[in-house]
Order: structure tokens, then sequence, then C-alpha cells
């Protein structure tokens, strides 16, 4: 299913007009957390493959769980040799906020970039590019202001007073997003969450955003025009979205119970936003789940059943995408969601081929997965959006053993991925045998011919003798058909 084009409007019923600001500090913190996490991921891998010093030896058999993420990550080839990956430049992440302000309905009518040696404390960019920044403003006349960085309460209403017009941050931009592509009740209650809790240490001087007469991109969600500045009233909220949200997940609890009580993998799909992952959901099940270039399009987990070259079905789950410095609210209020993620069996990591930030990508899905506690689940990556490539950097790449390369738009990889997928799933493993039916057994036959593959059948004296390559469940179903 294709998403219609609706974008929000404003209270004259024009596309809410946005003007974006970038900023890139180069002082420690990030880039020396960063600098060490490469650098012990590097330190992991060389254990693995032993070419660490004799200080870091390890006995046989006891490889650490960085090292095992470590392994996976190495294994998967990411590209053709010739495109560079890097981290996200100026440039490319000030495309990635275009297209969320565009996510959310605004239409950008100017943008600026900072680089600064650390934040300022008031205003994060620094009095003089305020008064920079003001007459840029002042010029084009936008609705609200974009950071492409989180905001403290002081530094947004600084901002505010000083520009004179609404200023949102990236967080709050991101929550925008979701809350315009919640559908399920469910949903709509984990974004009403995150925007409570959000909102609740912003609350002073924001009394015309939370009227009922507010709107505009930042103000938007599922019962947020009910919400009033008194602090005791939203905490009482809180308590009582996250009794309902504990209700959703008792009730998600239930229904796992009774689908775990039949034998059938649950593989999840997993990755950056706009990698493409409804599409190849789509491709793999012949659903109709939204698909849209939209960042976040699809926001609600989906559930459907997936049959493998070897007849064994699995349940194939779409979930919602990562993104870059993904606000933590998120990650807490979508735990119920994401437990179809932490549940599975297998993961598999889309990742957008084409991308010249794929390696960023892919590192920025990890630490949420870090954050889930999954990241030393089985996984396969999957680059996506093959068919965009240059035909002799498309004939160039070469399936790893961890990675296959496909398009979901054109089927291309679509056989090899799923023949990938039966390899991984050890759940219900598959057994040849042989077995003699009599021909008025007309169930069993049917159950082989629908749920086995079957190598050969002879017609004997009124039995049908086969040997077939079925689920373990299905032949402890036809035991007694089994030849010795």
């Amino acid at each position: 299913m294709r998403s219609d084009d609706r974008s929000w409007r404003n209270r004259q019923g024009e596309s809410e007009r946005v003007f974006l600001v970038g900023v890139e500090f180069s002082s420690q913190g990030r880039t020396a957390r960063e600098g060490e996490a490469r650098g012990a991921t590097a330190r992991d891998a060389e254990v693995e493959s032993g070419q660490s010093g004799p200080s870091r030896q390890l006995s046989p058999g006891k490889v650490p769980p960085g090292a095992r993420a470590a392994r996976t990550v190495a294994g998967a080839r990411i590209h053709a040799e010739d495109v560079e990956h890097h981290a996200f430049s100026a440039e490319e992440s000030m495309a990635e906020l275009r297209e969320l302000a565009a996510s959310a309905g605004g239409e950008v009518v100017g943008e600026i970039f900072q680089r600064k040696q650390r934040p300022d404390p008031a205003t994060l960019i620094g009095s003089g590019k305020v008064a920079e920044l003001k007459g840029a403003v002042a010029s084009v006349a936008p609705d609200l202001v974009i950071f492409d960085h989180e905001l403290t309460p002081s530094q947004q209403r600084n901002l505010e007073r000083e520009l004179e017009v609404r200023v949102v941050d990236r967080t709050q931009l991101i929550l925008d997003i979701f809350a315009r592509h919640a559908r399920t009740r469910e949903g709509q209650l984990q974004v009403e969450l995150a925007q409570l809790e959000y909102l609740l240490p912003r609350l002073a001087g924001r009394g015309v955003e939370m009227s009922q007469l507010g709107g505009g991109i930042g103000t938007r969600g599922p019962g947020e025009t009910q919400l009033e500045t008194d602090r005791r009233k939203i905490y009482r909220r809180i308590r009582h979205v996250k009794e309902q949200l504990e209700n959703v997940r008792r009730i998600r609890g239930q229904q796992r119970q009774r689908r775990e009580s039949v034998p059938i993998a649950v593989v999840a799909l997993v990755g950056y936003t706009n990698a493409g992952k409804s599409t190849l959901f789509n491709a793999l099940t012949r659903a109709d789940v939204l698909e849209s270039p939209r960042m976040f399009a699809t926001l609600d987990p989906t559930l459907r059943h997936l049959r493998l070259p070897s007849k064994r079905e699995v349940l194939l789950s779409d979930t919602v995408g990562f993104i870059r410095n993904l606000p933590h609210t998120l990650v807490s209020a979508f735990r119920a969601t994401l437990e179809e993620v932490q549940r599975a069996t297998l993961l598999l990591h889309v990742a957008d081929v084409t991308s010249s930030t794929a390696a960023e990508q892919q590192a920025q899905v990890d630490e949420v997965l870090r954050e889930l506690e999954v990241q030393d689940k089985p996984r396969l990556y999957v680059m996506n959006k093959l068919d965009l490539l240059p035909e002799v950097k498309r004939e160039s790449l070469i399936d790893g053993a961890n990675t296959v390369h496909v398009s979901a738009t054109q089927g291309l990889g679509i056989d090899k991925l799923l023949e990938r997928i039966d390899e991984s799933i050890h759940h219900d493993p598959v057994r040849q045998v042989r077995l003699r039916v009599p021909q008025s057994e007309g169930k069993a036959l049917a159950t082989l011919d629908a749920k086995a593959v079957i190598m050969s059948r002879e017609y004997r004296d009124g039995y049908v003798e086969l040997e077939v390559q079925a689920p373990a469940s299905v032949v402890r179903g036809l035991k007694e058909f089994i030849r010795s």
C-alpha cells in the first residue's frame, strides 16, 4: 500500500514554513566516546581473530559477546569497494533534517549551519550566531525554527525570546512525526507517553502551545490538546498512560504465549529508517503494508506468516525504523512494540546499499540494539536497493556469510534471502525420513504435500512410499508411518 501525500497545514491551511539550524561541536564528549567505542570494537575483533598481543590471550572457546558482535559486523560487506563510507558529514546531517521536516509536513524556507567548539549553555549556538540567525529568520518569516540538536528547556525559551518565533529541537520533531503516523491505540499511547515525558520539564512558558488552539509541528499528538500546564495533572496522565500500556503489554504477552505454544520462530526486520524494511516485508510476505519514502512511515508493528523453502513457517515482524540520535524517551516508550525484536529468533538488519553513510547508519542501529540487549542475537545483513546501483557495481558485489544483497522493489535476491533465512533458523529443524502411507490416509498425504519437500514418491500395493524433508513438528505427527 502506497502512502498518500497529505501534509500538515498551519491555521491558514498552508504548509508550515520551517527554518533549519544545523550544529556540529568539535569538543571532546561524543567524538571521544565514539573513538573509544571504535577502538573497543577493533580490539574485540583482534581478540576474535587471534591478532592481539600476549596480554590479550583468551582461553579457547571463551569469546566475549562484544567480540562475537564485532565478528558479525566485520562479516557484513556493506558496499562495493570503490564506494567510501564515512560518518555523517554536515551536508548529510542537514539532508536528513530536511527529510525529517518534510515528513512532518514542513516547507523548508531557509537553513543555516554552525561549527562550534562546545555548546553554549544559554542558547546552544552563542549570542553572535543567534543575532545572525535572527536576521535570517526575519527575512523569510518562518512559522518555526528547527534545530538539529536537543535543546534544554532554558535554551529553547531563550531562543524563542530572541528569535520571536517558535523553536523546535530534533527530539520534538521526531516525536511529532511519530504522532502523525501512530495508527493503533497502542502506538498512540506510546507516542503520548514519550511526548508527556519530554514536555514535563518544559512546562514553564508553554501555555499557548498546550491550549486547544495550539497547532503545528511539535504540538500535535494523541491527547495533547487535553493537557493543562499543571504538573500534577501531567503526572497523573503519565501514570494513566503507563497503566494502559501495561495492559497492552499483558495482552501482547498472552498472545505471544498462545503463539509460542506452537513451534514457530520469529524473524524481525530492523534497520535505519527509510532503508526499505516495509517494501522488503511486502516482497517476502505479499502483504500490503504501507510503503513510503517518508521517514518513520511504519510505526505500528506488523506480523505475517512467511513460508521458507523447506516449507517451514516463521513469523516475520516489521518494526519501527531507527535513526541517528533516536530520543531515549522513544526507545523507552516503545519497549512494548520492540519486544518483538527481543523475542525474535533471527534479526534481518536491512540497510540501504546506495547510501554513502551505510556504515554509520549500521552503527546507529547497533547502538539501539545494544540498548535493547539484543546485540548478540543471530543476524543477517540485508543490503537493499540493489537496483539503484550501476550495473558494474552491482555485478561486483558478493554475498558474504552473513550478508545478502537484494532489491525489494524488483525482487532481486529474494529467493537467496529466503534460503539464508532457512539456513539460519534452527527452530523446528528439518528431518529427512522415509514414509509408507496408506493411500486411504488422505489427510496425512495432504499434510505432506503442503508442509514437506517430497524427494521421491512411489505407489505400491495400496501404499504411497515417500522420502521427504519435513520440519520435526510435521514428522512427529506422522511417526506411525515412518519406515525404519
